[in-house]
């Protein structure tokens, strides 16, 4: 007599799926977006270089404080890169879904591929502008290399994990609400200049101080500083509460995407 039961398909198996799909998502992505003309998916990274470039430039032509003696150069080139790696996530994935309803007729695809895919490609166009400047700044000596390029690398992911998480967690509540949409954009104005990209914490009065670290990418910021400088960024971070707030944040993240994907009418 045959069995009744299908044989489950093994984990390596479903893995190999879930790299096709990501794989697919993200070559439907680049080309939605950037399309084939001129530099195509080029404009990934030389997009956020651009923005890098012309804040770095306006901040050393303006000479602007920052609270310490860093290079201008480097300081801008930290904080700014790492704005727009936590502020571009949420973008991007805020109404994704919307424009990609018509997928989920497709049964390997799921609602949390379609913010995966944009995550992936938000945070590697960050990531290529930040190295990419930060090699050309050291070859043409505008900028000294990294002190601990791990403690750099290890700040980066933790403001990518925040990023991704909040990113997440917005990109699912705005399928149910425009207002979603409607406040982030002001709201990611307003965290901009708490984010720690334009000021060192060590800078601020301890009262001060005490506040702004509660915001979670201040943290991954810093870390990447005191990467760059060493000691002369005087840092200060606390992984015992960026971790923690990061993980809570990505269960209630894939909460809402689990609620959202069961409410979600393909067109």
């Amino acid at each position: 007599m045959a069995s009744t039961f299908q044989k489950q398909p093994s984990l390596y198996s479903s893995f190999r799926v879930q790299c096709r799909v990501l794989g697919a998502l993200l070559v439907r992505e680049m080309l939605t977006r950037y399309g084939r003309h001129n530099i195509g998916f080029l404009w990934l990274f030389v997009e956020p270089m651009i923005f890098t470039l012309g804040v770095t430039a306006l901040w050393t032509a303006t000479k602007s404080v920052h609270g310490s003696d860093l290079p201008i150069v480097a300081f801008a080139l930290t904080g700014y890169s790492s704005v727009l790696l936590w502020r571009n996530m949420p973008g991007r994935c805020i109404g994704a879904l919307w424009s990609n309803l018509s997928l989920m007729y497709h049964r390997n695809i799921k609602v949390l591929d379609i913010y995966l895919a944009r995550l992936i490609l938000e945070f590697g166009g960050a990531t290529i502008s930040f190295a990419t400047l930060s090699l050309l700044f050291i070859s043409i000596g505008w900028l000294e290399p990294p002190q601990d390029i791990m403690k750099v690398v290890a700040g980066w992911l933790v403001i990518a994990w925040f990023g991704s998480a909040l990113a997440i967690a917005l990109g699912a509540l705005s399928h149910e609400s425009e207002l979603v949409d409607k406040l982030w954009h002001p709201a990611s104005y307003l965290i901009f200049p708490l984010s720690g990209s334009a000021f060192m914490v060590d800078a601020l009065p301890k009262a001060a101080q005490d506040i702004v670290l509660y915001i979670p990418m201040v943290h991954g910021v810093e870390m990447v500083r005191e990467g760059y400088f060493g000691n002369r960024a005087h840092a200060h971070y606390d992984l015992g509460y960026v971790i923690p707030f990061s993980l809570v944040l990505s269960f209630v993240a894939l909460m809402i995407v689990r609620w959202v994907a069961a409410r979600v009418v393909p067109e």
